[in-house]
């Protein structure tokens, strides 16, 4: 038997969803958490003249924080070549209890095998804040003293590479 729509009750209205529990909050890691993970990710390595790799990411660190980078920025730089050099996966990134802009700028600053500078250094410009720490990595990296100790030809090579990025980054 069908049923008269002016005859029929009107249908009850659908409960209101009852709203989603707030995801669980967790701290983000510290600038000290973030200065060990980076010394214990790049344990054992060391730079082209045979330093230890803590070094250059302390000297980074210690350049953005000089230049006026903000906490993000400084977590960024302790962990800029972390992916880069494989010492953390980009898996490992992305689920880390860090800034997205902490994350965004470490992507950014991480080169990619077969890249080029163009494109690399037009991805450190378009990602907020990766510039500040591209800066003081390079900065770091051109160091005379840094360079003096390797031979002519890395010396002059690297030379000529930082000066292109400088350049194509504005930073010159």
């Amino acid at each position: 038997m069908a049923c008269d729509a002016e005859s029929s009750p009107a249908p009850s209205p659908a409960p209101a969803p009852a709203p989603a529990p707030a995801p669980a909050t967790r701290s983000l890691l510290s600038l000290a958490e973030v200065e060990a993970l980076a010394r214990r990710a790049h344990e054992g390595q060391t730079d082209k003249a045979g330093r230890p790799y803590a070094e250059h990411l302390a000297a980074v660190a210690a350049g953005v924080r000089a230049r006026g980078g903000s906490p993000a920025q400084i977590a960024a730089a302790w962990l800029h070549d972390a992916v880069e050099d494989g010492a953390v996966s980009g898996a490992w990134l992305a689920g880390a209890a860090l800034e997205e802009s902490t994350k965004a700028m470490v992507l950014a600053v991480s080169k990619r095998p077969g890249e080029p500078v163009e494109e690399y250094t037009a991805r450190i410009l378009a990602t907020p804040g990766a510039l500040l720490v591209k800066e003081a990595d390079l900065a770091h990296n051109a160091d005379p003293a840094r360079l003096a100790v390797l031979d002519a030809p890395t010396r002059e090579r690297l030379t000529a590479k930082y000066a292109r990025v400088r350049a194509l980054l504005g930073l010159e």
